[in-house]
């Protein structure tokens, strides 16, 4: 929980400056393209943390068997669930949340600046509830996909796993805690 506590704070901290510092600096198209990569970062991570805690573990043996490298990662990440779920969901899932309402109230504030008060309360709420509908929307369809395909996103996540530990040199034990 103190991980979890701690490594929040770190990201919005540092996500809330970069966006903060870079929306006071791009025109209004570059910070809804900002708002929507935020929205879609958190449904992302949402479907990621479901379709693992929802991942069947027995076809990544028969992938780990066969000399298959990014299946012992899939089994590490379905081992680890719980973790795996809540810093997906949790962490950047929610943080994404925040950011992305801060976000859109940021813009919904440069676009009324200027406006009179009924148009400016109306412009915000526009767009603060469009924000708050399309992830929620997102995320309701990320479950529908992680639910239904979730052998297929772990599949795809261990892979890309995979592929940053290879190529960086960032290494990820797997060989002493896998057991299969």
């Amino acid at each position: 929980m103190i991980t979890a506590f701690i490594s929040s704070f770190v990201i919005t901290v540092v996500l809330t400056i970069l966006s903060n510092e870079v929306l006071g600096k791009m025109s209004i198209v570059m910070a809804f393209l900002i708002l929507i990569f935020f929205i879609l970062l958190g449904v992302v991570f949402d479907i990621i943390g479901l379709a693992i805690a929802t991942a069947d573990e027995k076809q990544f043996h028969s992938m780990a068997a066969r000399k298959i490298e990014s299946a012992k990662f899939a089994i590490k990440l379905i081992r680890n669930a719980e973790k795996v779920s809540s810093f997906c969901n949790d962490v950047i899932g929610d943080i994404a949340g925040i950011i992305s309402g801060s976000t859109g109230a940021a813009i919904a504030a440069d676009l009324f600046l200027f406006e009179k008060e009924r148009v400016d309360f109306l412009g915000r709420l526009l767009i603060m509830g469009l924000v708050a509908a399309f992830t929620v929307v997102g995320k309701a369809w990320g479950k529908i996909i992680a639910i239904n395909h979730s052998n297929y996103i772990v599949n795809v996540v261990s892979k890309i796993v995979f592929f940053f530990t290879k190529f960086t040199k960032i290494k990820i034990n797997v060989k002493n805690r896998f057991r299969g």
